[in-house]
């Protein structure tokens, strides 16, 4: 073709877009309602059985293992910019660790104490707890080791899947009485959605205790600083066996549809950005549940990482990364980033 003959067609009325993205307010109107808010965010945090505790986590930025007695000046100021949610995790450096986790039900486990605490303090902040064993056994596996010899082609024990559900349910009804708005189970055992229902039924707080399933949970490796932060790295293997594989996305809905079936009120994609496929999925299979996820310790220490060698602006890339998780169908986002959101989301967004 000779290209100085060549002229390109006279525009088709359906080719033009730009006229309504060209002013800030237009391009927010172009995201079909789903805006990021405040009322979106959980913020993880650490609590330790050091009841003193303020100390850094060297590998997730800016984050801290909190003792109860620092938890009231450590939130505070983030409630009155609007936090609306957290999560506990607990984090026994001191306590006694056993094969069934029997510190996590203690009365005096940090998140029992954390729970009891800001239920006082802070009234109306939801108040979520994660409901797992692994920082509690003496194996670092999230439930009960099983009895039967290991299989010949792992030589590794194998998880008793009763015996756990039965422990996890046991765990998140100890949470619920202690005033847990919202229980998270994030082990990943068989049939524990079930055990959790029927246990807060049996006990009259059903009605009064949400149930979050972490539901697509998968084996990543993006979860090593959180293992720093709560001490929760297993002594041997790996849990490759009931978190799910990272390309099992057809493995992934049949656990969405169970954990729904068996009672969950809320559906839980964790990681997030590497599983946006994951959470459409979620929003399309079971449209009745709200879809949670967890951009979790490894992806927020990536996008730090990549803003401190100047690939990208913190902020912009924060947005970018959580506001495509929205787009993907979640409604309440689990972040370390909440802290920073509650500021920007005040401030006026100059990069939309």
């Amino acid at each position: 073709m000779d290209s100085s003959n060549f002229r390109a067609p006279p525009l088709e009325i359906s080719s033009i877009l730009h006229g309504g993205m060209h002013h800030p307010t237009l391009r927010l109107f172009q995201n079909g309602g789903r805006n990021l808010t405040k009322s979106m965010l959980i913020y993880p945090i650490f609590i330790s059985d050091d009841p003193d505790a303020e100390q850094e986590i060297a590998t997730l930025p800016g984050q801290k293992r909190w003792g109860i007695n620092k938890l009231e000046g450590f939130l505070a100021p983030l409630v009155k910019k609007g936090l609306k949610g957290v999560i506990l995790f607990g984090v026994p450096m001191e306590m006694e660790k056993d094969p069934r986790g029997s510190a996590a039900d203690a009365p005096n486990t940090p998140v029992i104490l954390g729970l009891q605490l800001l239920s006082r303090l802070f009234p109306s902040l939801l108040l979520c707890v994660d409901v797992c064993l692994c920082e509690y056994t003496s194996h670092g596996h999230c439930g009960i080791l099983s009895s039967l010899p290991p299989p010949s082609h792992s030589h590794t024990p194998t998880l008793d899947a009763e015996a756990s559900a039965q422990r996890i349910a046991e765990v998140a009804v100890a949470y619920a009485r202690a005033g847990a708005h919202c229980v998270a189970p994030s082990d990943m055992m068989d049939g524990r959605i079930r055990a959790i229902k029927a246990g807060l039924m049996h006990v009259g707080l059903a009605n009064r205790c949400a149930l979050m399933s972490y539901a697509a949970k998968f084996a990543s490796g993006l979860y090593g600083p959180f293992r720093d932060a709560a001490g929760s790295a297993p002594m041997f293997g790996n849990r490759k066996c009931y978190q799910l594989p990272p390309n099992a996305r057809v493995l992934a809905r049949r656990a969405l549809k169970r954990d729904a079936d068996e009672g969950a009120d809320f559906l839980m994609v964790k990681p997030a950005l590497p599983y946006l496929d994951i959470m459409s999925d979620a929003a399309r299979i079971v449209p009745d549940h709200p879809v949670a996820c967890y951009q979790v310790s490894g992806e927020f220490a990536m996008i730090h990482a990549g803003a401190e060698k100047g690939i990208y602006d913190l902020k912009e890339m924060a947005f970018e990364t959580v506001e495509s998780m929205v787009r993907a169908g979640a409604c309440i986002i689990l972040t370390y980033f909440t802290p920073q959101f509650l500021d920007w989301l005040d401030e006026e967004r100059t990069n939309v």
